[in-house]
């Protein structure tokens, strides 16, 4: 693989390789992925494949021999494997990366070195922060680590870890103090090659509505002795793991919801070649306007998630002391919005998206599979439990016009950036808000017309939560907060997916022939507003159709539906 290519390119690379998704004797197509999920196995000949690719080389930064500089370049290339196949992309990659993040942010040097040699050698680590009886709050989890002369003793377990069984180390967080705050737990790399039976024993693997493949199961230790040195052991310091968590999960969670994109492509493809090869009362479903109506939403719903989620993976690089907000948001609203898609397209493939065999049934395998691959290590409520207590210093800080507007390499979604520095990254945005001051500039720039009418809609919205968060109660501004308090946070992740939609309008346009905007970008707007209960009286313009035509447009080239246009193999 040339060092010299993009991010696209190794995604086109990568596209070539898997080949034709309908290809029945690919051994990547989509036949292998179901025949493959229906015995819960991973895709072994895909595997093969992405070791021969060095997949795990866009984990590793470059510095330590990997393809790792850019977020979203990262998000490209594994959004080409999720478009095939989301287990794999789990269970091959993603979970490589979310344990391997706490060794880029808080690891020595030769913590790093090990890791990354492991790595780039095709091996596997785990990730290990869930427990059962506490899910996403770690700050009570039980698994105990005692630091001691050279060791750390290991005592009970974790329950749901993917890949655990099959993985050659894995990263625990793990209590190491009795008291109650957040210097009580740290990270521990464990290699799990060198652990005998009786150290640790590997709980039953469960069963899984989705990713089915992926190898979910448990272990626990006793007296489990493992070396505090030589490249494993604590990560960061002993006490130090909640201030990593905080920072190496805006990564993850930067990277995870434009991943997923690719399953929402993968539906969409498939919907949209049944309704126009399917025909009814004389035409086919694609002339039912109501079915045109649901395709042309969801293709203006993924490229509006794109832009989110792209704009927050590259905050990580332009805007680092403010990821710790639009991380969460991406990976709150991006999935929420690439599953309702999933339920509204259902209705259009009728029956035919419950079927596990056939030309449509990658449908019900990615209907699966979204949920829980976007669930993960942060789930929603986690999301906008970070962003609740920032919400009253950013209306007093930045929604009041006082933040200065997010740089145009935001939304250059093609442009390099600086190499990706966990260092940079802060715990909290400080009321700082670059992303929402895009809103007033493209209400300036929007000339009227249905666009002007959603832009001044959206600064509206910002200017009615800045009143609303600034009066939040303390008790509202923590982890315990009200339903209120919630679903202002959610209005807000809606906001900041309009300001990235527009910020990438004004930035790095790519204007119809006469000059009016992407039609996708009307719709998706609108459609944001509808959400917000604030569709403006003008409409769209006639932009629905507009949008049909380029979503029939990328179909028939075997182009990407995102952003990337990335023109795809069959």
């Amino acid at each position: 693989m040339n060092d010299r290519m993009t991010g696209l390119d190794r995604a086109g690379a990568l596209e070539a390789l898997l080949g034709d998704p309908h290809d029945d004797a690919n051994p990547y197509g989509y036949r292998a992925v179901l025949e493959a999920d229906e015995g819960n196995e991973i895709l072994a000949e895909g595997e093969r494949m992405l070791d021969g690719f060095v997949l795990n080389a866009e984990f590793v930064p470059r510095a330590l021999g990997g393809r790792l500089t850019q977020a979203d370049d990262m998000v490209r290339v594994l959004r080409t494997l999720f478009r095939r196949d989301i287990t794999l992309g789990l269970g091959y990659g993603v979970t490589n990366f979310i344990a391997s993040a706490g060794v880029w942010a808080a690891g020595s040097a030769e913590q790093r070195r090990w890791t990354a040699d492991l790595l780039l050698s095709g091996g596997k680590i785990a990730a290990g922060y869930n427990e059962l009886a506490h899910g996403n709050d770690f700050t009570r989890v039980e698994l105990r680590a005692v630091p001691g002369d050279g060791t750390v003793l290991l005592n009970g377990g974790k329950q749901v870890v993917n890949n655990l069984a099959r993985a050659d180390a894995a990263m625990f967080l793990a209590r190491t103090a009795d008291e109650a705050g957040a210097r009580s737990h740290s990270h521990v790399l464990v290699d799990m090659r060198d652990l005998s039976d009786e150290q640790r024993r590997y709980l039953p693997r469960f069963g899984t509505a989705g990713v089915r493949g992926c190898r979910i199961g448990g272990v626990e230790f006793t007296d489990c002795a493992v070396p505090d040195g030589g490249g494993v052991g604590v990560v960061g310091g002993v006490g130090q793991a909640m201030e990593t968590v905080l920072k190496a999960f805006q990564v993850t969670r930067g990277v995870l919801p434009g991943m997923a994109v690719g399953g929402g492509d993968a539906q969409l493809r498939t919907v949209l070649g049944f309704a126009l090869g399917r025909r009814l009362y004389g035409r086919t479903v694609a002339d039912l306007p109501h079915a045109r109506s649901v395709l042309t939403a969801a293709y203006a719903d993924l490229l509006t998630a794109d832009c989110l989620a792209m704009a927050a993976a590259r905050a990580l690089h332009v805007l680092p002391a403010q990821t710790s907000v639009y991380t969460a948001a991406a990976k709150y609203l991006v999935p929420k919005m690439l599953q309702e898609s999933s339920h509204r397209l259902a209705t259009v493939l009728g029956a035919r998206s419950y079927l596990r065999d056939g030309p449509h049934a990658i449908f019900q395998k990615v209907f699966r599979d979204l949920p829980a691959a976007t669930f993960g290590h942060a789930n929603s409520t986690v999301c906008l439990a970070t962003i609740i207590p920032q919400l009253p210093q950013l209306a007093r800080k930045s929604w009041g016009g006082g933040a200065e507007e997010a740089p145009a390499e935001l939304f250059r979604f093609a442009s390099e950036l600086p190499e990706l520095d966990f260092g940079a990254l802060e715990m909290n945005a400080r009321g700082a808000d670059g992303l929402s001051a895009v809103l007033r500039s493209a209400a300036r720039a929007a000339a009227g017309g249905p666009l002007a009418a959603l832009c001044e809609a959206f600064v509206a919205e910002l200017a009615d939560l800045t009143v609303r968060c600034a009066d939040l109660r303390p008790k509202d501004r923590t982890v315990t907060a009200g339903p209120e308090a919630f679903a202002l946070a959610d209005r807000f992740t809606v906001v900041l997916a309009a300001a990235s939609c527009l910020g990438h309008w004004l930035h790095d346009p790519a204007p119809e022939s006469d000059g009016r905007p992407p039609a996708w970008l009307v719709v998706g707007l609108s459609r944001l507003a509808a959400r917000l209960g604030r569709t403006p009286a003008a409409g769209t313009g006639g932009a629905e159709e507009r949008a049909w035509t380029e979503l029939l447009d990328r179909y028939e080239d075997r182009r990407a539906f995102d952003l990337s246009a990335l023109r795809l193999a069959g």
